[in-house]
């Protein structure tokens, strides 16, 4: 009877041992990995310490403050830019025509330079066999104070066909 008693106590022994080997074993695993996450920390820190990492934000943070200050900079730049781009007088049409039916070519002309706005001139050169006249008009908004011909309208219209 001594011997049922003494060995369930040594199963319990044998088991208990091996639960304290593998907690050992599991131990210098975890202190192996710990060891390598105490190096790659050393070594990220670069022994700058822990004020040091506090300073090193900061200046993170300012740094990005002034880069979206000098974004929204830019952004506003480009949009003033834009604007302006729109009021240049960039869109060009020309029309060529024959003012007189029963002679001569295409030698007379109607050029348009506007922008987006339809802001801009117009431009026309009426050649005759013995001279040439050449009319100017402003526009504003795509009309002028002026009455427009309809061949200096067909170089308005091809001017803002351009910006399409």
């Amino acid at each position: 009877m001594d011997q049922w008693i003494e060995r369930p106590f040594d199963w319990v022994t044998v088991g208990l041992a091996a639960v304290v080997l593998l907690l050992l074993i599991r131990n210098l695993v975890l202190g192996s990995k710990l060891k390598k996450l105490r190096k790659s920390y050393t070594q990220f820190m670069s022994g700058t310490g822990v004020e040091g990492l506090e300073d090193i934000i900061i200046q993170m943070q300012e740094r990005l403050s002034a880069q979206e200050e000098h974004q929204r900079s830019l952004k506003q730049s480009i949009s003033t830019l834009n604007e302006k781009v729109k009021r240049k007088k960039g869109n060009i049409g020309i029309h060529r025509y024959n003012a007189f039916a029963e002679r001569g070519s295409d030698l007379s002309f109607s050029l348009a330079v506007i922008n987006d706005e339809k802001d801009g001139m117009v431009l026309s050169g009426i050649h005759g066999r013995d001279e040439t006249f050449v009319y100017a008009k402003p526009l504003k908004e795509g009309q002028s104070a002026y009455a427009l011909t309809p061949e200096e309208i067909e170089a308005i219209n091809l001017a803002l066909r351009q910006d399409k």
